[in-house]
């Protein structure tokens, strides 16, 4: 690919100069940019591209998509006869571009996007599982790792900047893949980094508090997930997935209608595609399902009703996908619970461990909710560890001090990557809700000390919750990231405790 080919496809105000090398590569980092590469310069949220560019230029960039009129003029003038292309929308040049370069995959990928607050992740490896079991090959971007054609690689973002993504994507229709899913988060919606992916099909899991030192507002918040269903920012799907449990669901499918989508309900009880009755389990849960195309009973390996309603919009989303309803029964029993997602960690003790990603005051109740179920019959404590991200939403504090007070019989708050902020003014902010729930809790900033103090505690039945990190490997303080893994940290803790076994 030449200049010449690059610009006939990216949407664009200004053009100056040309260029007849091939381009060997899109780049919208100055530092990964290597001779003949394009150097697309954009203003981000904190930072602009625009500042690098004389660096992309030293690092022999081969020429300059800019979304400043400044920056344009500038080169023009200084570097005349140097290939530079003003656009008014950076995102979307760097996504037009991309695709461009990588040869189109999103093309030859159908691609299912899966947005909201919680659930996102296990859907998303769910629907793939599901794909896959009917003999698709895959493409998987989401928070915990990425997939493509079965290859593992670890996670950079929940959802890439486009450049990346059309890469992953182009690897796998390479490698056979016919179908994307990934995880669309409210961030990735808002600016525009989804551009160029005609999603056949859009899952809405549901909306809680989160993120608001983003979007500032529920409002905006939800008018970002929105953009994924409503047409006016990306193309409507072909098929929306909705929870009809969620309070947002009926105005979201009214969009989603609206915009010519085809929609489709889920939930328990109601929608079209729903679990009529369920029986919870220790180790999953038995699902009578109805559904437009067939009616059946399922036997989970997804503990608790959070993962029926994952389980539910997977089985909607695949079948969207032309998976047929008799290889979607046949395949719910072989799914298996996703890292991080209620991961058990099991040393042999008398006692449950369940390491989970819960990070919102709203996923923390369902959680806990969940290991309450799973003590009705025993009368025994549920124990839950958490902590709240430094240099995030300080309002959701106190909030998720009370959901873990409310559901709690014990609880330990401790640090969940304190960044730049002082731990102990982080849980200074959560302490109130404690308070107010009357709860027996303990503060201890230090993580480790306060799993192990939290195993501890735990008596025969018990359930010990350790949420907030899930799956992810690293602790982000402010002057050094260090290795932290929960389940591990919780291995170690339950054989000095005298116990040793597998996770």
């Amino acid at each position: 690919m030449r200049w010449h080919d690059l610009i006939a496809e990216v949407s664009a105000v200004g053009s100056a100069g040309n260029s007849g090398e091939t381009i060997t590569g899109i780049e919208y980092d100055s530092r990964r940019v290597r001779p003949g590469a394009v150097f697309v310069a954009m203003k981000g949220g904190t930072t602009d591209g625009n500042r690098y560019v004389d660096k992309a230029i030293a690092a022999g960039a081969l020429g300059i998509v800019t979304d400043s009129a400044q920056t344009f003029d500038h080169l023009t003038v200084y570097q005349p006869g140097f290939p530079v292309l003003e656009v008014e929308h950076g995102r979307r040049a760097l996504a037009q571009a991309s695709a461009a370069f990588f040869g189109h995959p999103e093309r030859m990928l159908a691609a299912t996007g899966i947005t909201g607050t919680n659930g996102k992740t296990t859907t998303a490896f769910l629907t793939e599982s599901l794909l896959n079991l009917a003999a698709r090959k895959t493409v998987l971007v989401g928070t915990i790792e990425y997939h493509v054609a079965g290859d593992v690689r670890p996670s950079i973002h929940t959802t890439p900047e486009s450049r990346d993504l059309y890469e992953l994507m182009a690897e796998g229709a390479t490698l056979g893949a016919t179908e994307l899913v990934t995880e669309v988060s409210s961030h990735a919606l808002d600016q525009g980094r989804m551009a160029g992916i005609d999603f056949d099909v859009a899952v809405f899991t549901n909306l809680t508090r989160d993120h608001l030192d983003y979007h500032q507002t529920m409002e905006k918040y939800f008018a970002a997930k929105r953009l994924l269903f409503d047409g006016t920012l990306y193309p409507a799907p072909r098929v929306a997935v909705i929870n009809a449990c969620d309070s947002h669901g009926e105005e979201l499918a009214l969009a989603a209608r609206n915009a010519g989508a085809e929609v489709r309900m889920y939930g328990i009880g109601k929608g079209d595609w729903r679990a009529t009755t369920y029986t919870l389990t220790p180790s999953g849960a038995s699902i009578e399902l109805e559904t437009p195309a067939g009616s059946a009973r399922v036997e989970s390996h997804l503990a608790g009703e959070v993962n029926i309603f994952n389980l539910l919009a997977a089985f909607t989303a695949a079948h969207a996908r032309g998976v047929p309803f008799s290889e979607l029964v046949d395949a719910v029993p072989r799914l298996r619970p996703v890292p991080g997602r209620f991961q058990p960690v099991v040393a042999g003790q008398p006692f449950t461990v369940i390491v989970d990603y819960a990070h919102t005051d709203d996923a923390l109740r369902n959680l806990i909710a969940l290991a309450r179920q799973m003590t009705t019959s025993t009368g025994k404590r549920v124990i839950t560890l958490f902590g709240c991200g430094g240099d995030r939403d300080r309002t959701k504090r106190p909030k998720m001090g009370q959901a873990a007070g409310e559901g709690s019989d014990f609880v330990v708050a401790t640090s969940d990557n304190p960044r730049s902020e002082d731990p102990l003014a982080i849980l200074a902010g959560i302490e109130p809700g404690l308070r107010a729930t009357r709860v027996n809790y303990l503060i201890e900033p230090d993580r480790a000390a306060a799993i192990r103090i939290a195993l501890e505690k735990a008596a025969p039945g018990d359930v010990v919750l350790i949420a907030g990190k899930g799956h992810e490997k690293e602790q982000i303080l402010a002057n050094r990231t260090i290795p932290f893994d929960d389940a591990e940290v919780a291995l170690h803790a339950l054989a000095d405790l005298g116990y040793s076994g597998t996770k």
